[in-house]
């Protein structure tokens, strides 16, 4: 439920995986930053509607992320989820830290900040969690695919580099692998697929969940 810059990468990354995604906004507007090749089901709505639910085949669901950027939806979407239609691969996005540990505590699992939000979601809602893209036989380095803040969007990805210390050899955009040249702008819903050492991701994760630094 949500199709924001979150509620939309992550209905790609779980459909990149081989699920069958389903898409709830009340926004019919917001289906396009799915992009074309998104071939999930997309409904019109307000998520905690049992008859939307429905129509978003919430019945043979294995899992339910609600992600809208309202934490009252989101929480009473989860809540309806999980005890009408027994769905336990349920979590919640809360902006709000505070009511995010209340509903930890109710047994609601809750992603409480915009940072990782997508991986985080990923992380709880399948078992197998969400691991990197690439690993070097030494175990030293690895390729992770990751979002940025909206204030990163408009740089050239020279200048992401530099900024991160890092290599983005390669992004995706709307479903579709690109490698970027010194002309490349970073745009909306872009993922970025960066090469970096295993003590750096901590680094990298904190610099682009947060608008970049003005110099």
């Amino acid at each position: 439920m949500g199709c924001g810059r979150v509620g939309s990468s992550l209905a790609r990354a779980l459909e990149r995986r081989g699920h069958s995604v389903a898409v709830i906004d009340q926004d019919a507007d917001a289906f396009r930053r799915l992009g074309p090749d998104f071939h999930g089901r997309t409904v019109k709505g307000i998520g905690f509607d049992r008859k939307v639910l429905v129509a978003a085949g919430i019945r043979e669901a294995d899992g339910f992320a609600a992600v809208s950027s309202g934490d009252n939806s989101n929480i009473l979407a989860a809540r309806v989820v999980r005890e009408t239609y027994g769905i336990d691969n349920v979590v919640a996005r809360i902006y709000d830290q505070g009511r995010a540990e209340v509903y930890e505590r109710l047994g609601i699992p809750s992603v409480a900040t915009v940072k990782w939000a997508s991986d985080q979601v990923l992380r709880r809602l399948l078992p197998e969690g969400s691991e990197p893209q690439w690993r070097d036989p030494s175990g030293q380095v690895r390729l992770i695919q990751v979002g940025a803040d909206d204030g990163w969007v408009g740089m050239r990805i020279t200048a992401v580099e530099q900024a991160l210390g890092a290599r983005v050899p390669f992004l995706t955009r709307f479903g579709q692998g690109m490698v970027p040249n010194e002309s490349t702008i970073l745009q909306d819903g872009d993922m970025l697929s960066i090469a970096l050492k295993n003590e750096d991701v901590p680094r990298i994760e904190g610099l682009l969940a947060q608008p970049p630094a003005k110099i």
